[in-house]
């Protein structure tokens, strides 16, 4: 493992002309609002090393190499490792290649595995034991770094396998289009609007108070950001939708901080259109969406792909209401689903 700025150096000097790198991250996030680094497993087609983030204070030859223009990730379910690298970074990487994702469009099942995966693939069994491990203490035993390293040691050759098979299935430009939401920086920053919708409650409170339920919520979410803790740790999504409705009271202290930051913030909510709950289908929309799920069913059949990678039941219902942002209406599922009717 490497664990000095030294070790760190001669490591890059090794991998200075490897353009792909497996990447696999193992961080904490039971008790912090972001999520805590603790190590980095890179493989490339020869070599395989873990390095200790904890251990070392200056990561900037690191971020170099990881972001260079010419550096390719090559991660399975991304999103999380360059969530955890972004928070320590400020940066994202040029190139992504996810094997979940490719997968998904290989008939695999959605969100299968690195476990699963590897074993389809490779038919190598992987040990899930150390999945809740505290990767905070140290020294890590033997059998967790064996782990850790398992988790980018078979990465390549499922790489390989299903890049290759992308191209002869014509999807690896599908693949591409997927991956490119997460080489977006905005992804990696707290989305109030999401972190608002999945309030447990809040569609469901009266019109009247759903102003001062927003306002509260982004006071939450500023003081758990502050004090670097899990926003329910502050305050419980039930509480919050009691303090809303009156059914509790806030101290005079904190009813006065919530004052002061409802004053300071600028946030423009739609509350109609964005937080009540979906009006049920009505007959004619139920019929037209039972029409749509065969041609989908026939379309996922003719392309080796499951129905709700075509599109989901929640995008669907969109889509029969005249949304055109929903992903059916761009790309390579646009392509495939233009005769849809």
């Amino acid at each position: 493992m490497i664990s000095t700025s030294q070790q760190l150096e001669n490591y890059l000097k090794v991998i200075k002309d490897e353009s792909k790198l497996a990447i696999d991250t193992e961080f904490k996030r039971i008790d912090t609002y972001y999520p805590e680094l603790c190590l980095i497993q890179i493989a490339t087609s020869n070599s395989i090393e873990c390095i200790d983030i904890l251990a070392i204070k200056d990561l900037e030859p690191l971020f170099k190499k990881l972001y260079n223009e010419k550096t390719s990730w090559i991660v399975h379910s991304a999103r999380q490792d360059i969530e955890a690298l972004f928070c320590l970074s400020e940066r994202i990487p040029i190139s992504v290649f996810d094997t979940q994702i490719a997968a998904s469009l290989l008939n695999f099942p959605i969100q299968i595995s690195y476990q699963s995966l590897t074993e389809s693939i490779q038919n190598i069994y992987l040990e899930k034991k150390h999945t809740r491990f505290d990767w905070t203490i140290r020294p890590l035993p033997i059998d967790v770094l064996k782990y850790a390293l398992d988790d980018v040691r078979y990465l390549f050759k499922n790489y390989e396998f299903l890049k290759n098979e992308l191209i002869n299935s014509n999807k690896l430009e599908w693949m591409e289009e997927e991956v490119d939401f997460l080489l977006h920086q905005s992804l990696y920053e707290p989305n109030f609007m999401q972190i608002i919708k999945k309030t447990k409650g809040i569609t469901k409170i009266n019109y009247s108070f759903q102003k001062d339920a927003v306002n509260l919520i982004l006071w939450r979410e500023s003081i758990a950001q502050q004090k670097n803790k899990p926003r329910k740790w502050i305050m419980s999504d039930d509480d919050l939708i009691d303090y809303v409705c009156g059914k509790k009271l806030l101290s005079l202290k904190s009813k006065k901080l919530l004052d002061e930051f409802s004053k300071n913030i600028e946030f423009e909510i739609d509350t109609v259109s964005n937080l009540i709950a979906n009006k049920p289908l009505n007959l004619d929309e139920k019929n037209k969406k039972k029409k749509l799920q065969e041609q989908i069913k026939n379309l996922s059949t003719q392309h080796n792909i499951a129905p709700e990678l075509i599109c989901s039941s929640k995008s669907l219902v969109k889509f029969i209401r005249g949304d055109l942002s929903v992903s059916i209406n761009r790309g390579w599922r646009k392509k495939i689903s233009q005769n849809l009717n």
